[in-house]
């Protein structure tokens, strides 16, 4: 089995070159995929998996914009439209200096699996610009979402592909994306989803990712008897996953210990309450300050430059971005106690991380399972536009909780392996490609 897939990824990597997050997120799945494959030769027959791996359309292009003192800036925009077997593409926009085609052609192909496994109708995109949108001004914001959008809008429609939020794009971003889309095309559809409530969003969408965290977890923690309630949890991030999963912690009686943005982390051991959530979301929302702030506020340990995993703890929750867990942080976790890790991020964990909860049979969920609570209210927001209605906060709460327990059972039905034990990354991967491969064998080789 290893020659197999030695063989598909030496593939994979003479067609990806320099790709390195892309080749990554492949290597995941291949792993838990190709031994599925072969013992299901149907599949391998119609090299779904090789196909899966194959964007359908990759789209890049020049953002020129103006800066408010009146010099030309360019970016460069990006949409990877990766798979629509089961839907329509969907995904979000993430701006970010960090940001090129194998970041999101990793992001896309991830998106393909966390989608299927919502059992909505959605297919799996991205997209992005290098555009930094820290320290701009949201005059420059918006000139450069309306340059973005000006040649976006060629290539998403409501019944095509419906970006979304993500790193970098938040309510702001979003009300400029739409407002130019509309501007161009002269219609108000449900091209974009994360739009604010009052022109055609729906309730919940800010929290879901997080609270989709958390309810994954309860899930994960109920099959050893256990609950999330007094549990000391570690938490990585201070945006709009992070924010929302510290809420949804302080909800259900865990104790979050530690926030972190991309200068350092905050350690305070007496917890952070809903008053203290409430000083970091205006100093992150409003004021998009540094997390060091904090500490110097309620007089707790700054770390400069470093990430919380060296913190003990039951529960730990990565939702920064994508490689910020390696593996000498995975030891530290597990040495510590820690026995519960769901990603609240992409990838957020290393292949070499993974490896290491899964020896120590520690419970661990892939972000394409634990994380897929954003998409899938996303997708709620796809069906409310459509039927241009609006459901009230706890009717898309409680679809929230049953689309996440949904995933669980799919997850806990694929990746039963030795007794009791779970394989998560097995069980989330297996269970999202059988209905790509199932609607790709059906719609023939397109």
């Amino acid at each position: 089995m290893d020659i197999l897939i030695k063989e598909f990824m030496a593939k994979i990597e003479s067609r990806n070159a320099h790709e390195p997050e892309f080749l990554q997120a492949v290597q995941e799945v291949a792993e838990s995929i190709i031994p599925f494959i072969e013992a299901n030769p149907k599949y391998k027959k119609h090299k779904i998996l090789e196909r899966i791996a194959e964007p359908e359309r990759v789209i890049s292009f020049r953002v020129p914009w103006m800066n408010d003192a009146g010099e030309i800036e360019i970016n460069r925009g990006y949409r990877v439209q990766m798979n629509s077997a089961i839907g329509p593409y969907k995904g979000g926009l993430r701006f970010h200096p960090s940001v090129n085609q194998s970041i999101l052609k990793f992001l896309a192909f991830e998106q393909v699996f966390k989608n299927s496994l919502t059992g909505l109708p959605m297919g799996g995109g991205k997209g992005g610009s290098d555009f930094d949108p820290k320290g701009k001004s949201d005059n420059e914001v918006m000139k450069f979402c309306q340059s973005f959008m000006t040649e976006l809008y060629r290539h998403i429609h409501a019944d095509i592909d419906i970006p979304a939020g993500d790193i970098g794009v938040g309510a702001r971003e979003i009300g400029f994306l739409f407002g130019q889309y509309k501007r161009i095309q002269g219609e108000f559809t449900g091209v974009l989803t994360g739009k604010a409530a009052e022109y055609g969003g729906s309730l919940i969408r800010p929290e879901a990712t997080g609270y989709g965290v958390v309810y994954f977890a309860e899930e994960m923690l109920k099959t050893r008897g256990e609950s999330i309630s007094g549990k000391t949890v570690v938490v990585s991030g201070s945006g709009n996953v992070a924010q929302y999963a510290v809420e949804k912690c302080i909800q259900v009686g865990a104790k979050v210990v530690t926030m972190s943005d991309s200068s350092g982390f905050i350690h305070d051991p007496a917890g952070i309450d809903t008053a203290k959530l409430a000083y970091i979301m205006e100093l992150k929302n409003v004021r998009r300050g540094r997390i060091e702030e904090y500490a110097k506020k309620y007089g707790c340990d700054y770390f400069e430059g470093e990430k919380p995993w060296k913190i003990k703890c039951d529960i730990a929750l990565p939702n920064a971005t994508q490689n910020e867990l390696d593996a000498p942080d995975a030891l530290l976790l597990v040495q510590n106690g820690c026995f519960c890790i769901a990603e609240g991020a992409n990838m957020p964990c290393t292949l070499e991380a993974v490896r290491i909860f899964d020896a120590a049979r520690v419970l661990y969920a892939p972000g394409k399972a634990s994380n897929a609570g954003g998409v899938a209210v996303s997708g709620l927001e796809m069906s409310q536009n459509s039927l241009r209605i609006s459901w009230t906060r706890d009717e898309v709460d409680s679809r929230l909780r049953q689309i996440m327990h949904q995933i669980h059972e799919a997850c806990v039905r694929n990746g039963r392996v030795d007794g009791d034990f779970v394989d998560y990354t097995r069980g989330a991967n297996i269970s999202g490609f059988i209905k790509v491969a199932e609607a790709m064998i059906a719609q023939g080789i397109v």
